[in-house]
């Protein structure tokens, strides 16, 4: 099972994973996060994400970083510490992190990694919609198609909360 670590400027890193922590009931297995502070010392931050990536990684070599925007400095810092973590782990990185890609890669964290990043990237498109309850044709008052599909497959009731993920 991959560990996952969002790495993001805070305080949103932490408030992903409470948001987790919230919906499933209890703070889920292998997901840690990194909140990098704007006068953060880049040192620094390599530090603490290489321990948490190596923690991550120490079950089966398995890690899913997500970044919150590309090109930014929690990003620029995952990047520096792929080539590093290749040789005793296997890592992807995805940029865009939101709730609904969390939630989704926490649902199939059962998955290979490679499984789990097709999923992510999915459930973090799938939510992002214009929301105007006026406008003709609008969405309908649901969850997000992410949320209601995120925990299909097998042992996923085990994992998730109902209409929740």
């Amino acid at each position: 099972m991959p560990g996952i670590l969002i790495i993001a400027h805070a305080p949103l890193a932490g408030a992903l994973c409470a948001c987790a922590a919230h919906v499933f009931g209890a703070p889920p297995q292998r997901l840690e996060g990194l909140d990098v502070p704007g006068e953060a010392d880049v040192q620094s931050v390599l530090q603490q994400a290489s321990a948490a990536m190596s923690r991550l990684a120490a079950a089966d070599g398995e890690v899913l970083v997500l970044a919150d925007a590309a090109g930014a400095t929690p990003c620029n810092t995952a990047c520096r510490l792929l080539p590093a973590a290749a040789g005793a782990a296997r890592v992807r990185l995805l940029g865009g992190v939101n709730l609904p890609m969390l939630l989704r890669a926490l649902c199939y964290q059962h998955e290979t990694l490679d499984q789990l990043v097709s999923r992510a990237i999915e459930g973090g498109r799938r939510a992002i919609a214009e929301i105007d309850p006026g406008a003709p044709g609008a969405l309908p008052a649901q969850p997000a198609p992410a949320l209601q599909t995120a925990c299909a497959g097998p042992g996923a009731a085990s994992r998730c909360p109902g209409s929740s993920c």
